[in-house]
């Protein structure tokens, strides 16, 4: 059963709503190239410098920021959230917290971060960062004793299955019938989608440029099914998901601001308020469907339906993943819900730094929804390694 916090329903208004009223983030860089060069300090301590400007002089004194909270997968450890809020001039009295659900973690700090503002907190930073450029070489123990290369963390025990991602990604499509052309037309459409609202200025309020780089790296304009139709399957030798319909490995750090409802009313800034969020565990054979239930669980929590909800963010770690939960869930992004599911481009194209794309997730969904002026009702989910989803439900105020 899902674990669900119903924080409010759309119908309560009550001071203490965790409310996000800025969402910044860095380019995307694919990792090796141009990012390389920053760890994930380097990283984050400009976007959350951006978001103390943003919010503006309630958060600009000294020591008022009261945490700070990032998900982090394979950085260096010391707890990068604690030396990013000191690098960035936060305060030393602004404690630090790294969280770490994989690909969800980013997600993950988000709720983490409601949950402090629901609890008396007035003003929490959170979100995630990843450096695979920078991240540290470590060697694992083999079982002759010798030390090797380390692979991957381990997402469940052998007797239930341990399957990496992409192997997993193939496993998903088998089972629910999703077709190499339908991946590949959902990739293009990534792809097609970055550029555009590149093109069209739409991520310029969010970026916060850093290194020289103030465009994302990875979106190719000009893509099309029978390009892609050439990859060959990158996972397992009759798979279906490929280099060019899954995401990218990346560098970049995406966070937001949560303010209390009292406070964001008094400001008079609009924002995102969190009616729900939830965590779920599916079989880690098919970690791609960990979305499914905990967007269900929010929605039941909130007494909303899909009828209610404008604005859908899902994790493009593999377009078999998000296709698996958009059928399960009644949704066509490749017809009548493409203005609903990843709108403007996903990890598909922008790339998926493991640590940070949840929070990319959510500053999607304020550009969307609050820059925009957009649907009401939203939500962000991500499937997670070992058989996870973890989720969120918004509402528009302001």
């Amino acid at each position: 059963m899902p674990s669900t916090v119903r924080l409010l329903t759309p119908e309560t208004a009550d001071p203490r709503t965790p409310v996000v009223v800025a969402a910044r983030r860095t380019p995307i860089g694919t990792a090796g190239r141009a990012l390389a060069g920053l760890d994930v300090v380097a990283l984050a301590t400009p976007v959350l410098r951006a978001l103390v400007d943003d919010v503006g002089p309630v958060a600009q004194r000294p020591d008022t920021v009261d945490e700070v909270i990032l998900g982090n997968c394979m950085g260096p450890g010391g707890d990068p959230a604690r030396v990013a809020a000191l690098a960035a001039g936060l305060g030393l009295a602004v404690p630090g917290l790294t969280v770490d659900r994989q690909c969800g973690s980013g997600l993950e700090a988000v709720n983490v971060g409601a949950l402090r503002v629901l609890c008396g907190d007035r003003l929490v930073l959170a979100g995630g960062v990843e450096s695979a450029s920078t991240a540290p070489t470590r060697l694992a123990l083999a079982p002759d004793g010798a030390r090797v290369a380390y692979d991957r963390a381990r997402f469940s025990p052998d007797e239930i299955g341990d399957p990496g991602m992409g192997e997993a990604a193939d496993d998903l499509a088998r089972e629910r019938a999703i077709s190499r052309l339908r991946q590949d037309e959902y990739a293009v459409r990534s792809h097609a989608l970055a550029v555009a609202n590149a093109d069209a200025g739409r991520y310029r309020a969010e970026l916060v440029p850093v290194g020289g780089v103030d465009r994302d790296e990875r979106p190719r304009a000009g893509l099309d099914v029978a390009t892609l139709g050439r990859f060959r399957p990158a996972f397992t030798p009759d798979g279906t998901a490929t280099a060019g319909n899954s995401c990218g490995i990346s560098d970049g750090c995406a966070a937001v601001a949560l303010l209390d409802e009292a406070t964001r009313r008094d400001l008079g800034l609009p924002g995102l308020a969190i009616r729900a969020v939830a965590s779920a565990g599916v079989h880690p054979r098919l970690p791609g469907l960990g979305p499914v239930p905990a967007v269900q669980s929010v929605l039941s929590a909130a007494g909303l339906g899909w009828a209610d909800v404008g604005a859908v963010e899902l994790t493009e770690a593999f377009a078999a993943q998000v296709l698996a939960c958009t059928d399960a869930w009644g949704l066509d992004p490749l017809g009548a819900d493409g203005d609903r599911v990843c709108a403007q481009g996903g990890a598909i194209a922008l790339g998926h730094p493991w640590g940070a794309s949840g929070a990319l997730l959510m500053v999607r969904l304020f550009s969307r929804m609050v820059r925009e002026q957009g649907p009401r009702f939203g939500v962000a989910a991500c499937a997670v390694g070992g058989g996870q989803g973890v989720a969120l439900l918004v509402e528009r105020v302001g």
